[in-house]
């Protein structure tokens, strides 16, 4: 079987694993023609005017679209020139518009890594910013939460406000788009901060979406900031389109989790002893950031005692310099558990993620870091698949039983009731 592990492929011999078995999302094909399915669903969206409807009757004279960073592996090649089409058709100049680069928290897109995404022509031809959580940011009061809505500007005095993304599961949202674009994507660093504070409650045991208090808040956000209109895709893990959804923020965005969430969310009889995981390839694995969502995904199909083989290449590091910190200056997984609990912090997050994880599981890491790095990422190194396996046996004997998931940023196994 082929592991993606960057750019690149691993292989893993499916002989070697005892009891096993492949976990797969219940993916659909890709629609044959995903650019028609973008201009139907414009023309057609979901409790909402059409696009061009909505741009005639707003007349705005400054439009925002939000797009994704490099973090979210969006089709914008299908999705970007219909949605544009139909603005013009509607009389709007390209000086009108504006695309932010929903970074989050995130380091910016590098200029390579914007042409990769959008392409040249648009980079020359329409406004992009890369969105920063610390500056240029307007205050929109509270949130039912208590917390403080921070939000940029040019997003706030926007007269018509598009928001881009692709729906997948995400380990404490949910799932990944609409509302995500607006809380954490174009957010302050406090409203980010506080929002996924509310995660160290939530980590395996998620609620589901509807009641999860995450997603509620980002939803709310959402309705503040005035989101007029969503285009969203569901992809499957060649990052095909199998559907799209637009028009209203939070009713096409649902419709979009439906499919992702029977695609994604994979029925598992009871948890095994070893989990052997890609968490997807480039760029799901570009850094660490980025992967520790399949070990997350993992960690929900692993008894207690179990181990987690993760390949994940992360060229770039750790990615985000908090995250970086917090594991620097823990000599065990309980300091960054107690450290969240005392205050939280964005990109402690996920160094508390991945701590919460390793307090019951061995943690066997594949990738580009070396002895040192990994030890800081409580996990043991290994330099190929064969290595961690010889791991697994030594540590389980030769009768244990083991799920591989080749997809695991997006497979979350669902135990059975």
């Amino acid at each position: 079987m082929k592991f993606k592990y960057g750019r690149e492929e691993l292989e893993l011999d499916l002989r070697r694993l005892p009891n096993q078995q492949i976990l797969r999302p219940q993916e659909k094909k890709g629609l044959a023609n995903p650019k028609a399915a973008v201009e139907s669903s414009l023309l057609e969206p979901i409790a909402s005017p059409s696009l061009t409807q909505l741009a005639k009757d707003k007349a705005p004279d400054r439009i925002v679209i939000i797009v994704n960073d490099v973090s979210r592996a969006t089709p914008y090649d299908y999705m970007l020139a219909p949605l544009l089409a139909q603005l013009h058709a509607a009389g709007v100049a390209k000086e009108q518009i504006t695309f932010i680069i929903a970074t989050g928290i995130h380091e910016p897109n590098t200029e390579a890594q914007n042409r990769e995404i959008f392409g040249e022509k648009l980079l020359k031809e329409y406004r992009f910013i890369s969105h920063d959580p610390d500056q240029n940011l307007v205050d929109l009061g509270e949130l039912s939460s208590g917390n403080k809505l921070y939000l940029n500007r040019e997003v706030v005095e926007a007269d018509l406000l598009i928001a881009t993304g692709v729906i997948v599961p995400h380990y404490f949202a949910g799932f990944s788009g609409g509302r995500k674009s607006i809380l954490p994507g174009v957010a302050g660093r406090e409203s980010i901060q506080n929002n996924h504070s509310r995660m160290v409650d939530l980590l395996g045991n998620l609620p589901s979406i509807k009641e999860n208090p995450v997603n509620q808040e980002m939803l709310e956000a959402a309705q503040k900031a005035g989101v007029d209109f969503i285009l969203n895709v569901v992809t499957n893990s060649k990052k095909e389109i199998v559907e799209v959804v637009a028009g209203d923020c939070k009713a096409a965005w649902y419709e979009g989790v439906k499919t992702s969430s029977a695609m994604y969310h994979v029925p598992l009889a009871e948890k095994v002893d070893v989990a052997i995981v890609s968490a997807g390839g480039y760029p799901k694995d570009i850094n660490m950031y980025q992967a520790q969502k399949a070990l997350d995904n993992a960690n929900y199909g692993v008894k207690d005692g179990g181990t987690i083989i993760l390949a994940a290449q992360c060229q770039d590091g750790l990615g985000e310099e908090v995250f970086a910190d917090w594991l620097a200056n823990s000599d065990k997984p309980e300091d960054n558990i107690c450290k969240i609990k005392e205050k939280f912090v964005v990109g402690g997050h996920k160094a508390f993620a991945i701590s919460k994880v390793v307090t019951t599981k061995d943690f066997i890491l594949i990738s580009d870091f070396d002895q040192q790095q990994s030890k800081e990422l409580f996990a043991k190194k290994a330099t190929s698949i064969e290595e961690a396996l010889a791991q697994v046996e030594k540590k389980h004997g030769s009768d244990y039983t083991s799920i591989v998931m080749p997809q695991g940023a997006l497979t979350l196994p669902v135990i059975r009731d």
